[in-house]
Parts: structure tokens; C-alpha cells; sequence
């Protein structure tokens, strides 16, 4: 075989694998009806901010990390109790955005992650920084988990698999995330559109909610699926995960369709630097914001701490929130240790 051959040859080779890789790894595009966040296509934020194009690489070939320790040696908190109800609800941060909220006798996790790296990859990709707070075996039994978007840390296939066999739950994320469980096995997603909902039981419902953010899991399926945040509601009150979110309206439109807001989980981390992350990650002052807007009788900080996803260092999160607090005189805004839980 001469040269040319050989370098078509290979050509042919690696295009076939990259196109493999990226039907594996890739979400399917949604098809639906055109609203105001979807275009036939393509899924958009209800506030138009969004970075300019190439600024990843600008950020990838200007950052500044902030200091992580290699990995923060931790005991595991207590086994949850297996139920909770009496008009009770408790929340339990795992770590990063997994949190167990606990309501009604039901157990809902939020974007579960158990694995040691949010990447498609066993041995490339962000590794976590700490053991999850719950060890996976001291679970409570899991009736439900809602997923909040497709990016690698919030929608994790291999704890999705090790949920389905061991509790069976029902599943709830936003549209277009169902037809890709399903492509990998998971056949029991709900997927909702924003302000759409799902009954968990004869008391307790999910509605996914907005916010503003983006999806890829690959490199052809950006906005092809939906992301959003939930709230679930029930006779002893409403719970608010926001998943991953930039500051926009929809922290007040939320509020004004579910006021009064018992409980809000919201992140805090990946937040710098501003210019980068400011459209699709809230910082601690707004977090705080949120919290007021959003008129949540207790907030639980979440996102931070576990993966170094942004350039913000692994306390930089706390500290800042520490600031925040301090300066708007709010006192119902909480931060979880990993593995603790609190009832609100």
C-alpha cells in the first residue's frame, strides 16, 4: 500500500471512530413544536445572554485555577432514615449537586454522581476531589430522581445504572434526555417540558422549571435537549433544585408560580472567571439574590467542593458565600457539610 493509501486508509479509520464516538456519546436531537425556548432545532435561554464564540479556548489558554487539594480524605456521614414524613421534609447534601430530599415518605435524588469522574471517559476528565458524603450502599430506598441537564456532572450513566438495578426509580428530566437514557438502557425517564409536570404519587408531583444554561454532551449536539430546574411539590411544601443556572427572570417567574418556597437547593460554585462562567453559573452574592427573590423560608448551598469544573478554588465558593451572607443579614441561608443532613 503506498503512502497516500495508507494516510486514506487511516483517514477513513479515525472518521469512522470519531463518528462512532460521537453517536455513543452524543444526545439525539429532540423534534417538537416550536415555543418561545425552542426553534424547531435548537433549545435557547428566555434571557438572550450567551458567550461570544471561541471563548472557551480564550478561557482554556488564559486560566487561573484556584487552589484544589489533590483529594480531601472524608468519613461518610450517617445512613439516612429510610423515610420521612408528618409534614417533616429533609434535605441531605451527597456532594456537588446530589442532594436527597426526603418528603411525604418519598426519597428523591437530585443529578445522582457516585463516579469518580464526571467524563465520559474512565481515565480522562474532571476526578473528584472527595468521597461522595452518602456511601451508595447506606441509600434509603430511591423512589424517584430528577435530572436536570445532560452535561457529564449532573447526568452520570453509570450511577444511573447502578440506581436502576438496585431501586428501580422513576426517573424525571427535561426533554429530549429520555430518548438518550433510553438509547443506554434506561427506559423508565419521564421527560418534561418547563412548567410541565409528573405525579410521583397521589400527593407528590414534579414540574421542571427554567434556567438559563446550555446542553452538549458531544460536539454536534449543543441545545438538543433541554435543560431546566424542578420543583417538587407536596402537602408539606415545595422544594426547589435549580440544577445549573445563570442569573435571569425565571428566579422570580418561578417564585411567582410557587411561592411559598420551603426549601431552594442552589449552587454556588464554578463560578469564575465571571466573564466565562456569569451566563450559566450564578456566584454566591447571587445565590444569595436568588434566595430573596425566590422567597425561600431555607436555602442549602450545592456545586461546590467535589469537582474543579471552574477556576474558583475549592473553599473560594464558601468564602464568598460567607461574604454575601454577611452583607444582606440573611440567616436561613445554610451550607451542608458532605454526608449531613437537615431537616427545614
Amino acid at each position: 500500500m503506498g503512502k497516500l493509501a495508507r494516510i486514506a486508509a487511516a483517514g477513513i479509520v479515525t472518521g469512522a471512530a470519531a463518528a462512532i464516538a460521537e453517536r455513543l456519546f452524543a444526545s439525539p436531537h429532540y423534534r417538537g413544536p416550536v415555543t418561545d425556548h425552542f426553534d424547531g432545532r435548537h433549545f435557547q435561554n428566555l434571557d438572550p445572554a450567551w458567550r461570544e464564540q471561541g471563548s472557551f479556548w480564550k478561557w482554556q489558554a488564559t486560566r487561573v485555577p484556584g487552589f484544589w487539594p489533590k483529594w480531601i480524605e472524608a468519613e461518610p456521614g450517617p445512613k439516612p432514615q429510610e423515610r420521612v414524613g408528618g409534614g417533616r421534609m429533609r434535605v441531605t447534601l451527597v456532594n456537588h449537586a446530589t442532594m436527597l430530599l426526603q418528603v411525604e415518605n418519598l426519597n428523591i435524588l437530585t443529578d445522582p454522581i457516585w463516579s469518580e469522574r464526571c467524563s465520559p471517559f474512565a481515565a480522562v476528565g474532571p476526578r473528584r476531589h472527595r468521597p461522595p458524603g452518602i456511601r451508595f450502599r447506606d441509600l434509603p430506598p430511591i423512589d424517584a430522581v430528577v435530572v436536570s441537564h445532560n452535561h457529564y456532572d449532573h447526568l452520570d450513566l453509570p450511577t444511573l445504572h447502578r440506581l436502576q438495578w438496585k431501586h428501580a426509580p422513576r426517573i424525571v428530566t427535561q426533554l429530549g434526555n429520555g430518548r438518550f437514557l433510553a438509547r443506554h438502557g434506561i427506559r423508565n425517564a419521564a421527560e418534561i417540558d418547563w412548567w410541565q409536570s409528573v405525579d410521583l404519587d397521589a400527593r407528590v408531583s414534579v414540574t421542571s422549571v427554567p434556567a438559563q444554561h446550555f446542553c452538549a454532551r458531544a460536539i454536534s449536539d449543543r441545545n438538543t435537549a433541554l435543560w431546566g430546574g424542578f420543583v417538587i411539590s407536596a402537602p408539606s411544601g415545595r422544594a426547589y433544585f435549580a440544577g445549573d443556572s445563570g442569573w435571569g427572570h425565571h428566579f422570580a417567574h418561578i417564585a411567582d408560580r410557587f411561592a411559598p418556597i420551603r426549601l431552594a437547593m442552589l449552587p454556588i460554585g464554578a463560578f469564575l472567571p465571571r466573564w466565562f462562567m456569569r451566563p450559566v453559573h450564578i456566584d454566591p452574592a447571587e445565590a444569595v439574590e436568588a434566595h430573596r427573590v425566590l422567597g425561600a423560608e431555607t436555602s442549602v448551598a450545592m456545586h461546590y467542593g467535589t469537582f474543579h469544573l471552574g477556576d474558583d478554588g475549592e473553599q473560594q465558593p464558601l468564602d464568598e458565600l460567607a461574604k454575601a451572607l454577611a452583607a444582606s443579614h440573611v440567616d436561613s441561608f445554610h451550607v451542608l457539610e458532605h454526608g449531613v443532613g437537615r431537616e427545614v
